[in-house]
């Protein structure tokens, strides 16, 4: 979307929102909380930053995800002493709701590096100012953190302003992954529109039979509304199942239902993605999984519930459903629209859940049943599975595809070990080796230790201390 009708449907929203156009009066919320990641990694990278800008009439700011002033760096007293009049300040709310269309708030609403100028804003007395913000996404989890902020005065020039803040906001995102533990940052999200296929998403009847109470309670609950004609949002943690139990749901309310499922993609693609499936709504018998609805920026959630009023209209009903975090990271204009809320727990929650979902993973590998040794079974169960049920379907996946049964030595050293967040990537190298080592068939610890050259004592230390284990007896 261009800049400039980001900039319109900013001002409409502040609009919406109640926000004065002549006076600034941004809610105070008292003492920030300043010992997160990002806070701490952002801090440093714009600290750092000042410094090369020190007799710049600049002012750097980190806010939360909800528009929270925590922090401000600047050298220039004049600047300083006019954001304190505005109250653009540590303690400060400033997102749209607040103060309407300024660059912090657009950024945080669009979830794309935002450029505001002078009239630009929605209120007059920041008219004197030029914001470029940038958001800050978690590496890992791909949440949104809050924004990097850069404001100067509106006479300045500002043609490096937003490339600032650019480079601002990614040291701060590298920088927390850095500190991570060398974990693998979450990939940006693509996005997608597919048909379900039969059950495609959708577990057999054999492996839903298998299933804990929790997923058969949600998927009741979901078929219920759906059949009732009410929109669903099934929240939970990312990768949990969210978009299987919408299908499953939808296959037993509306049988022959033909069913798209649209995982939200990038920011920058959400105009074309939009443009792919809303007018499916429309046609009878078409129900719209959209996955992910709180990675949407404002004004695509504006289109979506526009489009989903026009099809209701035109069509009678438009069957949608949704997935999300949580209710309250729903776009308002979405949320207003879903009637019934279920909330699927994260599979460290429903462990009964863990060997169905990695057997039908391992089937659908394999074309045929894989075998699980009991060491292998101990494993999966106990892990915590951070990446939820997708991450326990891809390291199955790639553990049958080598073979018919499925032992330790074909997981991952992180299945095999609770403590990989913790680690530094030396510990994580010396777990790794560990873990290969013990993972041999017929290999026992004191044959690992001997091969890695310490004692046996020493290699129960290590496994303690490094969280490995691993376990023994028929089967292990």
């Amino acid at each position: 979307m261009p800049a400039s009708c980001r900039i319109l449907a900013s001002w409409q929203r502040s609009e919406g929102y109640g926000v004065s156009p002549e006076s600034i009066d941004p809610v105070w919320t008292g003492e920030v909380i300043a010992d997160s990641l990002f806070f701490t990694c952002g801090r440093e990278v714009l600290t750092a930053l000042h410094a090369t800008l020190a007799d710049e009439p600049v002012s750097l700011m980190l806010t939360d995800a909800d528009g929270l002033v925590l922090n401000r760096i600047s050298s220039d007293p004049s600047l300083l002493q006019a954001l304190d009049r505005v109250h653009l300040a540590p303690g400060f709310a400033f997102s749209e709701r607040e103060a309407g269309t300024t660059g912090l708030g657009l950024a945080l609403a669009d979830r794309s590096p935002s450029l505001v100028r002078a009239e630009e804003h929605y209120n007059a007395s920041l008219a004197g100012y030029t914001c470029a913000a940038v958001p800050v996404l978690d590496p890992l989890t791909g949440r949104l953190e809050g924004s990097v902020n850069i404001t100067t005065w509106s006479r300045q020039s500002h043609g490096l302003l937003l490339a600032l803040a650019q480079s601002a906001a990614g040291n701060t995102a590298a920088l927390m992954l850095a500190r991570a533990g060398g974990r693998t940052p979450r990939p940006q999200p693509a996005g997608a529109v597919f048909r379900i296929h039969g059950l495609r998403l959708a577990p057999t009847a054999e492996t839903l039979r298998e299933m804990s109470s929790a997923w058969g309670d949600a998927v009741e609950r979901t078929a219920g509304a759906l059949a009732a004609g009410r929109p669903v949002a099934v929240v939970g943690e990312r990768g949990s199942g969210r978009a299987t139990v919408l299908a499953q749901a939808l296959r037993r309310a509306r049988p022959g239902v033909r069913i798209l499922a649209a995982d939200t993609p990038a920011p920058t693609q959400v105009e074309a993605w939009l443009s792919l499936w809303l007018p499916e709504l429309a046609k009878p018998e078409t129900a719209v999984i959209v996955q992910n609805v709180d990675a949407l920026p404002a004004w695509a959630a504006h289109e979506m519930q526009a489009g989903i009023l026009r099809a209701a209209g035109s069509a009678g009903a438009a069957l949608w459903a949704t997935t999300a975090g949580l209710l309250p990271d729903v776009p308002p204009p979405l949320a207003a629209l879903v009637a019934t809320v279920v909330d699927l727990p994260p599979l460290r929650e429903r462990t009964a859940d863990v060997m169905p979902i990695a057997r039908h993973a391992a089937r659908e590998a394999r074309l045929r049943e894989v075998a699980f040794t009991r060491a292998a079974e101990h494993a999966l169960t106990s892990h915590a599975w951070p990446g939820n049920a997708a991450e326990l379907v891809r390291v199955v996946r790639a553990a049958a595809s080598r073979t018919d049964t499925v032992d330790v030595q074909h997981l991952p050293p992180d299945v095999l070990s609770p403590a990989r967040s913790r680690l530094t990537r030396l510990e994580a190298l010396e777990r790794d080796e560990i873990i290969r080592s013990l993972a041999r068939p017929g290999t026992t610890v004191g044959r690992a230790a001997a091969e890695i050259g310490i004692s046996r004592a020493t290699m129960y230390r290590r496994m303690a201390r490094l969280g490995i284990s691993v376990p023994t007896g028929p089967g292990g």
